[in-house]
């Protein structure tokens, strides 16, 4: 009887409430939000923790977000989502409402496309699929490997890529699994290895602007993670970096040539560096001893300058380097990013590299044979974007 009341509760639920999709529009505030939609400050903003605040300001122009509101128009829910696995999570309770940070239920599909060259992979691959994400992990993934001016207009292009898609839709940035481009007739091959690097059909690492560790010889304490459930705090976090355990006092070196923009304390971080880096990029150095003589404000510094010292300022249990790498100003995981200068696979290594680009250039020349065609997702039933819950909520958006 339980069970059977439970289920006609939650139909019934679904039946009088409507989801509306909104897209977080640029330069208004999660504090903005709330005054805009009369939700109250205090239990969703003003009694959150450091971490919860952190989060907040993870929330970026663009992303949709969902509405769950009841038949008189109410809010019953909210869903903004942070990144690909975590999202803020909005809920009514009796006459309030609580904040939670909750993972987000979503599923990868592989996808690809061909095409042939008009004018450039940038205008094309944008004319084709309407997608500037597709652009981006394109001409990111290829890095300096190849001069696109050399070009020619019937060149063919091909894209191989994870895509991840939240309630029917695709969701946060592609992941190229491999890529072929000609240039005059002459293909060009890239593919994702199973270390997360890039190499061409050599078995070459196509080079990367970055080192891959600011601390040499560190052992990796934590990993980046979009959704890590804290053990203590029993609540969902993100560890938006890399932590690298080293004694205090171990020389930290800049990853990349770029500008100190920052060198001070900063809360939880402790002593700080930030530099900007080309393209957007910037990196983060936390929990530091020291600076070295000069680093400040303004100051050029090359990749694998030392910038500073190991140490355990900021929330910090143990000397550590907590490094983070950011895209115009979102988070991303350094291991994705951040790799050695070009390295050359070889042995065992090299093997099932061979057999891995062998599958991905059997896929591209049977999508280059059907000239596979970008597809447009289709609307979906919003229904579909209701699941059972936890025993605090009857339903939640997936």
């Amino acid at each position: 009887m339980l069970r059977l009341f439970l289920f006609l509760s939650l139909l019934t639920s679904l039946y009088s409430s409507t989801v509306e999709d909104f897209r977080w529009k640029e330069g208004v505030t999660y504090s903005d939000f709330l005054q805009a939609e009369k939700l109250p400050r205090k239990p969703l903003l003003d009694n959150l923790d450091v971490d919860d605040r952190r989060l907040v300001e993870e929330i970026r122009a663009g992303v949709h977000c969902n509405y769950l509101k009841d038949s008189k128009g109410e809010i019953e829910q909210v869903l903004i989502p942070l990144n690909d696995e975590l999202q803020i999570h909005i809920y009514k309770v009796k006459d309030s409402y609580a904040f939670e940070a909750i993972p987000i239920v979503s599923e990868t599909r592989t996808d690809a496309f061909t095409l042939k060259i008009e004018s450039n992979p940038s205008i094309d691959i944008k004319s084709e699929t309407g997608s500037i994400n597709l652009v981006s992990i394109f001409l990111t993934s290829f890095g300096t490997s190849l001069d696109f001016t050399a070009l020619r207009k019937g060149d063919d292009l091909v894209m191989i890529y994870e895509q991840k898609y939240r309630s029917g839709k695709p969701f946060s940035m592609p992941t190229l699994k491999a890529a072929m481009i000609e240039t005059n007739n002459r293909p060009h091959y890239i593919y994702l290895n199973d270390d997360d690097r890039y190499y061409d059909e050599k078995g070459s690492q196509v080079e990367s602007f970055l080192l891959a560790r600011p601390v040499k010889h560190a052992r990796i304490s934590s990993r980046f993670s979009k959704r890590r459930f804290h053990p203590v705090l029993k609540k969902w976090k993100a560890h938006l970096g890399m932590d690298y355990a080293a004694r205090r006092g171990t020389p930290v070196v800049s990853a990349g040539s770029g500008t100190v923009i920052y060198a001070a304390r900063m809360g939880s971080y402790g002593k700080l560096i930030k530099i900007r880096h080309k393209d957007g990029y910037e990196t983060r150095y936390a929990h530091l001893k020291s600076y070295r003589n000069g680093i400040r404000q303004g100051k050029r510094v090359k990749k694998g300058q030392t910038i500073g010292y190991v140490g355990t300022t900021g929330r910090s249990t143990g000397p550590h380097l907590h490094f983070e790498l950011r895209k115009n100003g979102r988070a991303i995981n350094p291991a994705k990013r951040v790799q050695l200068t070009t390295k050359k696979l070889k042995n065992k290594e090299k093997k099932a590299f061979d057999k891995l680009s062998n599958n991905y250039n059997e896929s591209i020349a049977l999508h280059l044979k059907n000239q596979t065609k970008y597809v447009k997702q289709k609307k979906i039933d919003k229904s579909c974007y209701f699941n059972n819950c936890t025993t605090k909520k009857k339903y939640v958006l997936n």
